[in-house]
C-alpha cells in the first residue's frame, strides 16, 4: 500500500522484473563469436498507484523509452510480468483482450510531428481511436472529439487542419487529446516537453496536471530533464543501464539521493542564483555498452566511491528508509 495525498492507495499497475534484450545482427554477433543481446531493459520493478506521477529518469541509453513502449507492447518484453486489473498484459494472446487493456494505457510520445498521421485532419486523427474501440456513432463521435479539443486547449476550427499546420506544442496538445480521448486510467509519457522551447514546455506541463486532477489519471512520466521530473513526480524511479538504481518519493530523491548516480544527476541541474556555486559530480569514461555490461555493479566504472566489492558483487536493491530504495553497497 502507498499513501498518496494521505489517502492508501492499491497499485493499479504492478510492473514485475522486465527484461527486454535486443538480438544483435548476425554480422555483429559473429564477432564475439555466439549471439549476443544488447540488454536495454533488465529486471526492472515498479508500482503505478491510481492518481499519482511515476517519474522515470535517467541519461540518454538508460532504458527509459524502452520500459514505456514494452509496458505497452509496443515492443515484445523478454520477460517479466505487467500486472493491470489482475492480469498479466505480457500473457495475453487474444488481439481483442489487448485492444481492451490499450485503451485503458495511452501513450503520448516525444515527437509531436511524427507520431501524428501527416495525410489526415487531426479530427480524423482523434476519430481513429474512437473507431478502432468502436465508441459512438459519427455524430457522438465528432462530439467527443469536439470537447477533447477544448480540454486541451485547441478550439473548433483546430479539427479541420492538418498536423504540419500546427506548432510543436500545439502538435503535442493533439497527441494528449489522442491519448484522453478513449478515457484511459493510465497514460505513458515519453519525453513529452524535450521538443519543446521552454515557455511551451510550462504551458504543456501545467496543462498534464489539471488534467490529472480533473480525471483522476495515473502517469508514468519519462526524462531525462531532473527539473521537470521534481515539478511533475510523486514519486520517482532512477534508471542507469537497464536497471533501477533508486526509487523513492519527491522528497527522498531530491533531498536525501543515495545513489552516487542520483546524486550526480542532481548535481548537473542549473541553480537560478549566481551567487550560488554548486559543486558538481563529474562522472569519469562514457555509459558502458549494454551489450556487455561491467561485472558488479553496472555503475561502479564511473562511480567516485567504487570499492573492491562494486566490481565483484551486484548490489541488492535494499530499503533505505519507509519507500525509499537503492542498489548500492554503500547505501546504508
Amino acid at each position: 500500500m502507498y499513501k498518496l495525498n494521505g489517502v492508501e492507495n492499491s497499485p493499479i499497475l504492478e510492473i514485475r522484473g522486465l527484461k527486454k534484450h535486443f538480438p544483435l545482427r548476425r554480422s555483429i554477433s559473429s564477432i564475439f563469436g555466439k549471439k549476443h543481446f544488447a540488454q536495454a531493459v533488465n529486471d526492472v520493478s515498479f508500482n503505478l498507484y491510481k492518481g499519482e506521477t511515476y517519474g522515470l529518469v535517467g541519461e540518454s541509453g538508460c532504458g527509459k523509452s524502452t520500459t514505456g513502449r514494452t509496458i505497452l507492447r509496443l515492443t515484445e518484453p523478454t520477460e517479466g510480468e505487467a500486472i493491470f486489473r489482475e492480469k498479466d498484459i505480457f500473457k495475453i494472446k487474444s488481439g481483442n483482450e489487448l485492444k481492451e487493456i490499450r485503451k485503458k494505457m495511452q501513450m503520448v510520445f516525444q515527437d509531436p510531428y511524427n507520431s501524428l498521421n501527416p495525410r489526415k485532419r487531426v479530427g480524423q486523427i482523434l476519430e481513429e481511436s474512437l473507431i478502432i474501440h468502436s465508441i459512438g456513432d459519427k455524430k457522438h463521435r465528432a462530439q467527443i472529439v469536439l470537447e477533447i479539443l477544448e480540454k486541451v486547449g485547441l478550439s473548433v476550427d483546430h479539427y479541420y487542419r492538418y498536423p504540419h499546420e500546427f506548432s510543436g506544442g500545439q502538435r503535442q496538445r493533439i497527441g494528449l487529446a489522442r491519448a484522453l480521448v478513449v478515457n484511459p486510467n493510465i497514460i505513458i509519457f515519453d519525453e513529452p516537453v524535450s521538443a519543446l522551447d521552454v515557455s511551451i514546455q510550462s504551458q504543456i506541463i501545467n496543462l498534464l496536471n489539471k488534467i490529472q486532477m480533473e480525471e483522476n489519471l495515473t502517469y508514468l512520466f519519462i526524462s531525462h530533464d531532473m527539473s521537470v521530473i521534481k515539478y511533475m513526480s510523486d514519486r520517482v524511479g532512477v534508471m542507469y543501464l537497464g536497471k533501477l538504481v533508486e526509487e523513492g518519493t519527491n522528497e527522498d530523491i531530491f533531498h536525501n539521493p543515495v545513489h552516487p548516480y542520483t546524486q550526480s544527476l542532481l548535481s548537473a541541474v542549473p541553480v537560478p542564483s549566481p551567487h550560488f556555486k554548486k559543486e558538481r559530480i563529474i562522472l569519469k569514461g562514457d555509459l558502458p555498452s549494454p551489450i556487455n555490461p561491467p561485472s558488479g555493479c553496472s555503475f561502479h566504472t564511473r562511480c567516485p566511491y567504487a570499492k573492491d566489492i562494486c566490481q565483484e558483487a551486484v548490489p541488492e536493491y535494499k530499503w533505505v528508509s519507509k519507500g525509499h530504495r537503492a542498489a548500492c553497497h554503500l547505501a546504508n
